[in-house]
């Protein structure tokens, strides 16, 4: 009886363990790749799109689709496509646009050499994907994009995704109604421990939350045993700064974890 009931038991394991890793996201990376000239001149300034999207595949197709529907809403403007096909859409509509709204402007402007470099633009997408806390899948996007102007802007943007049901977490999910009070305390610790800022003054005078009150943005990562909120230029600083990242225990955030968020 012992041994049939061992048998059972390493049958049940091993059927649970399959089982668990048959519903796990599996990501390929679709590619798109389009240049277009802005006019038929051989020197003409030129667009090019570039995009490597990690596209959810495996078993549970249905929890695949939901994740890749937020992707495409999010960053490729479109939604229940195969991800090849939202990505080429993206870039053919994306060089159109620039031919059709542009070439006027260009045309206007060709007398004046210093403007010539503004009307080259480029749009880059890639992203990359990470294990994080209770079996999250920690999506990565970073995009370098210029559309005129003194430069280019750089963004690392973020989306975790729920284990069971693939949907897009918020802080909301995570926090307890009222954290915001105190969990801008603590993020507001953590800028100052980070600039070495002695007091709310001495960030102002750094140019830190110069025109704006801290908050906790929705762009973070939840990672094993932390959580990392990023900040992109122009957030919370000027450009010069560039993205800043405070990673905060979540030990230090037990109090405003809801008891449905797992430390």
């Amino acid at each position: 009886m012992k041994k049939i009931l061992l048998a059972m038991t390493v049958v049940a394991l091993l059927t649970g363990c399959r089982g668990e890793d048959e519903d796990a996201l599996i990501f390929e990376t679709v590619s798109a790749d389009k240049t277009v000239k802005l006019s038929n001149e051989d020197n003409s300034p030129s667009c090019s799109v570039h995009l490597e999207i990690a596209a959810a595949t495996g078993p549970n197709e249905h929890k695949a689709e939901i994740v890749n529907n937020a992707i495409q809403q999010r960053f490729l403007e479109v939604q229940d496509l195969p991800m090849q096909e939202a990505a080429d859409s993206f870039a053919n509509t994306y060089t159109a646009n620039y031919q059709k709204n542009f070439l006027p402007l260009f045309n206007h402007d060709r007398g004046d050499e210093k403007k010539f470099a503004w009307y080259n633009y480029h749009y880059i997408i890639k992203t990359e994907t990470a294990s994080g806390h209770k079996g999250v899948t920690v999506y990565h996007v970073y995009l370098d994009y210029y559309e005129g102007g003194a430069h280019g802007i750089n963004q690392h943007l973020v989306m975790n995704f729920e284990p069971v049901t693939g949907r897009t977490l918020s802080l909301d999910d995570i926090f307890a109604p009222g954290y915001e009070h105190l969990l801008n305390t603590i993020l507001l610790k953590a800028l100052r421990e980070k600039t070495g800022a002695k007091n709310l003054e001495a960030l102002h005078e750094q140019g830190y939350l110069y025109s704006m009150d801290m908050f906790p943005s929705e762009n973070f990562t939840l990672d094993e045993e932390t959580i990392t909120f990023i900040y992109n230029p122009y957030e919370i600083a000027p450009y010069d700064k560039g993205s800043i990242e405070l990673t905060i225990a979540y030990s230090a955030l037990e109090s405003i974890l809801k008891n449905s968020f797992e430390i």
